[in-house]
């Protein structure tokens, strides 16, 4: 199954939503998103994740680095964290929007949806590029696969590097 962007939600701004199927339970895939040593096997070099309500939510990519806090987790189902740029000069600066993960069983194994809140025009494009990017390289590492090094989300839409 591909990785693509959900339908967009009908209350209040729509977040950038993407969906993908992984062939594993839940149990096996909340871990991608919580367990610093299981998320750089997908996004990112290097992690520091606290994952607690609070906690700091750390992710080092190639060149930049993503900042914010853990507000949910709810293991294996759910886990909300705070989203943003460290770096100066982004459209999306350290912890001013929320990433919003459900993970739901089903018969091929996990249905990850991703709803990324608070950002809009150009902000909204380059992260749907960026979580499309992602959450295909979830999809490999999360079934057990190697989703090799990091390319990055395609180079005409990085801009800052905003996935």
């Amino acid at each position: 199954m591909t990785t693509e962007p959900a339908s967009p939600s009908a209350s209040g701004p729509e977040p950038v939503e993407c969906r993908v199927t992984v062939e594993a339970s839940p149990e096996t895939v909340f871990p991608f998103f919580t367990d610093p040593s299981k998320i750089v096997n997908w996004m990112g070099e290097r992690a520091t994740l606290s994952p607690e309500p609070g906690g700091l939510y750390r992710v080092e990519l190639s060149e930049y680095t993503v900042l914010g806090e853990f507000v949910q987790v709810e293991p294996p189902k759910r886990v909300v964290f705070t989203w943003g740029w460290e770096h100066e000069e982004t459209l999306v600066p350290a912890g001013t929007s929320t990433v919003e993960v459900e993970l739901e069983a089903v018969d091929d194994g996990t249905e990850v949806l991703l709803r990324h809140h608070k950002l809009g025009g150009e902000a909204a494009e380059q992260h749907t590029v960026g979580w499309v990017h992602y959450l295909g390289r979830l999809r490999i590492a999360a079934a057990g696969g190697d989703a090799g090094p990091d390319p990055g989300p395609a180079p005409d839409t990085e801009r800052g590097r905003n996935p």
